[in-house]
């Protein structure tokens, strides 16, 4: 049997005003999935269990398969690890932001979504300055790094109470700073950024060019070393993992899974839809599993875009959706799986906790007969998973 999931990250979404009330799902063109959704089973499942926060950390481990409560100690130590950083037993790794920070208030989380080769050029320059014998900087993709920390008191930092930027936008940031006992570490590496970023070329070459600068790193989802059962020891099949996200690649290194660079992948509108797809059903020659996550769908919500967002959810189904569905019905051993990892809304621009719509197609799967796949028709379909675990181990049974 062939296991295909796939991601839009963050698609899940509320009826949005100047789209007359409908959800960038409703108000896009998707065949592919409502072809799913008529022929496949459709209805909500709750990725985010209670009481924690709706991250794509959290929302993406249930989509593996795991219960985040049980083997998620924070976000940054799975992005770490994508970078091949292992963290030894007295190391805490934050994510660490290029952000925009304007009058006190957070202006954009990615610093208008800066690209790889520029933050590289910081984030060097970053090391240099910053780096000591228990800070170490590493460099990520576009807005997305890492720090690590040694510490003889793990618990402390872990205990420092940090707000994703995502969460904040146009809010002042002195009531979301980092606080606890050791958030003054946290607040040091931070003040000390905006020395760093205020002249550096990069910034200078932006501000000419009419774009965000980057002015500061903020600090965010630490955690220590995760430890996580193997895929093949979990749901007995091999497989890969393809994103443009450290944190999805990361869980997939993490857990035995192989990770496939694809060309032209930048985690936005501008990425390359197609060559996931492409890629994806080429390792399923070797490979049973293949997870394809997208998050242009996550970008656009987080910047209030509704037009983008349908722009990205209609991409996510030409393109990733359609090669993957006609590929799949020249076959008779294949179950496809799509679902977001949590609602991303335009109009309140960060995550929620609401169980999200998905469709599941393939041999196997008794259909359910929805006239296509968006919120309203799954809300009516009703909770089918409590749990993104428990889907997953619908979707790998044996028949």
């Amino acid at each position: 049997m062939k296991y295909i999931i796939l991601v839009p990250d963050g698609v899940a979404d509320e009826p949005v005003k100047v789209l007359g009330g409908k959800t960038p799902l409703e108000a896009a063109r998707t065949p592919h999935m409502d072809f799913m959704a008529q022929h496949g089973f459709s209805g909500l499942v709750q990725t985010i269990p209670d009481g924690m926060h709706p991250g794509s950390d959290v929302g993406n481990l249930s989509l593996m398969g795991y219960d985040p409560r049980g083997v998620l100690s924070g976000r940054a130590p799975l992005e770490a690890a994508n970078l091949g950083i292992e963290l030894k037993d007295d190391e805490i790794a934050f994510r660490c932001n290029l952000v925009n920070v304007q009058n006190g208030k957070m202006i954009d989380y990615s610093a208008g979504h800066i690209s790889i080769e520029e933050a590289d050029q910081i984030m060097k320059d970053v090391a240099v300055q910053l780096n000591g014998r228990d800070v170490k900087y590493y460099t990520g993709k576009s807005y997305r790094h890492i720090c690590v920390i040694r510490t003889l008191d793990i618990k402390a930092f872990q205990n420092v109470i940090c707000k994703p930027p995502h969460d904040i936008l146009d809010q002042d940031i002195g009531g979301y700073l980092p606080q606890g006992v050791k958030a003054d570490v946290i607040l040091d590496q931070m003040e000390r950024s905006k020395a760093i970023l205020k002249d550096h070329p990069v910034n200078v070459a932006r501000i000419k060019a009419g774009k965000l600068p980057a002015n500061m790193t903020w600090f965010w989802g630490q955690g220590e070393r995760p430890r996580l059962p193997l895929y093949q020891q979990k749901f007995g099949v091999s497989g890969s993992v393809i994103s443009a996200v450290d944190l999805v690649n990361g869980i997939g290194r993490i857990v035995g899974l192989n990770i496939i660079t694809v060309p032209g992948v930048t985690g936005y509108l501008d990425t390359n839809f197609r060559g996931k797809a492409d890629y994806a059903l080429a390792s399923l020659k070797d490979h049973d599993f293949v997870f394809v996550h997208v998050e242009a769908t996550d970008e656009t919500g987080h910047n209030g875009d509704a037009k983008g967002k349908i722009e990205a959810v209609e991409r996510f189904d030409a393109d990733v959706v359609g090669p993957v569905l006609a590929w799949a019905q020249t076959r008779d051993d294949v179950r496809i799986l799509v679902s977001p990892d949590h609602p991303t809304p335009v109009e309140k621009r960060t995550h929620t906790h609401a169980p999200v719509p998905f469709v599941m197609y393939g041999k196997g799967i008794e259909s359910n007969r929805l006239d296509g796949y968006n919120e309203a028709l799954a809300i009516k379909a009703g909770l089918k998973f409590v749990s993104g675990e428990k889907m997953i181990e619908y979707l790998m049974r044996k028949i």
